[in-house]
């Protein structure tokens, strides 16, 4: 599933090959919560080269629910996304979402918060949500622990990890040894099955527990790699904790895990700390960063965000990305004084035009890291960025 085709320093190439395609790493992944990238068309994401994106199990458990993704044919097929998906377990969402929960050796108990009705969620509901969604890679159902908690709260989290990680895999193999590929509607069956072909296994990557603390980042790791996985995600980052600590939990775990099997930090991160990971060994990476901050104007360039409604902008003449050019369609067409305006005036295409850049501006990103790695010039290529990329917002909106 994942070949590792260059290292250079800790930084790795590699491609990760899924039923649906094949992804070139290291690489982010647009984050599509409810089947959909906000304010971004499943055209745009093609045009930018998205390479696979990011569907969230807890929300399309609850909206449109299983009945609609069973007569529609699976994600995939939902929401006319004929590349890779990666779905998540749907155990942090009912963490930091559910306002009632119960946490016992099963799952959670907990309550939607749409509607409050009463709801559960274990490693056998998480698998087979994920197994109706059709997704080329499932997440494993964990316990992420908040930041800060105590080392017997962390112990407990980690515990149940694993054992949830275990218990995920049985039944992910159970289903693929017993159930028959997902049924597609009627008379749709034959064009959506040439679309869309049905992925025979699908890979499930087990999550990397253990807070702040190294020996239980070590440990939930090696017990995890003994169970087996096709891959391995580093969780419970970017959960409040100091940017250092992120970067420990990385240099914690990597090296625990088997070389030959991909490696992915979930829900992160600022284009600095991309960089960062990347040089840890780190591949692939989902956040909701490059379009939550459209949507408070802040856009993404070589010298760092810039809040695009100050006042500085007002006639400002040049693409988003400044002097440096840039080629998305944002960039292309439009002027910053132009975008500024549309945000101002609450105009919906300024919020599309300013996440298609962000978004290409983090997929670019990725692309120059490749190159250098290629190159075997991963090295320079960071200090070259840290010392241009300012991770700060200088203007103020007026």
């Amino acid at each position: 599933m994942f070949s590792l085709r260059q290292t250079d320093g800790g930084a790795r190439r590699g491609v990760l090959s899924t039923p649906h395609g094949e992804i070139q790493t290291p690489e982010y992944m647009p984050v599509g919560t409810a089947a959909s990238v906000k304010a971004v068309t499943q055209r745009d994401l093609h045009e930018i080269q998205t390479q696979i994106i990011l569907g969230n199990t807890y929300h399309l458990f609850l909206r449109p629910g299983m009945d609609v993704m069973r007569e529609m044919g699976g994600l995939h097929a939902f929401m006319d996304w004929p590349k890779p998906i990666l779905t998540d377990s749907g155990g942090f969402q009912v963490y930091s979402l559910a306002k009632l929960r119960e946490i016992t050796e099963q799952g959670v108990h907990f309550r939607s918060h749409l509607d409050g009705s009463a709801l559960f969620l274990g490693p056998r509901e998480s698998i087979e949500i994920q197994r109706t969604l059709g997704t080329d890679i499932m997440m494993a159902f964990d316990e992420c622990p908040p930041w800060p908690a105590d080392e017997a709260a962390v112990r407990a989290a980690v515990e149940r990890t694993v054992r949830w990680g275990r218990q995920s895999k049985e039944v992910r193999d159970e289903l693929e040894a017993g159930a028959p590929a997902l049924p597609w509607p009627g008379d749709l069956q034959a064009d959506w099955a040439d679309r869309y072909p049905q992925a025979p296994q699908q890979a499930l990557f087990g999550i990397v527990q253990g807070g702040g603390y190294a020996d239980l980042r070590r440990e939930c790791a090696e017990r995890l790699v003994e169970i087996g996985f096709d891959g391995y995600a580093i969780g419970g980052v970017s959960v409040g904790e100091p940017e250092v600590e992120m970067y420990r939990a990385a240099d914690h775990t990597c090296p625990v895990l088997p070389p030959g099997q991909v490696r992915y930090v979930m829900g992160l991160g600022q284009p600095n700390q991309l960089v960062e990971l990347v040089a840890r060994g780190v591949d692939i990476f989902d956040c909701v960063l490059p379009t939550r901050a459209a949507r408070h104007g802040t856009c993404y360039t070589w010298d760092g965000a810039i809040n695009l409604k100050g006042a500085a902008y007002k006639t400002d003449s040049r693409p988003l990305m400044g002097d440096d050019g840039g080629d998305c369609l944002a960039c292309q067409n439009h002027t910053r004084a132009y975008i500024r305006h549309l945000l101002k005036s609450g105009e919906i295409l300024g919020l599309m035009l300013l996440s298609i850049h962000n978004l290409h501006f983090f997929l670019e990103l990725m692309r120059r890291m490749r190159e250098a790695i290629e190159a075997g010039r991963f090295a320079a290529f960071r200090q070259e960025f840290h010392a241009r990329y300012q991770p700060t917002i200088p203007q103020k909106s007026t």
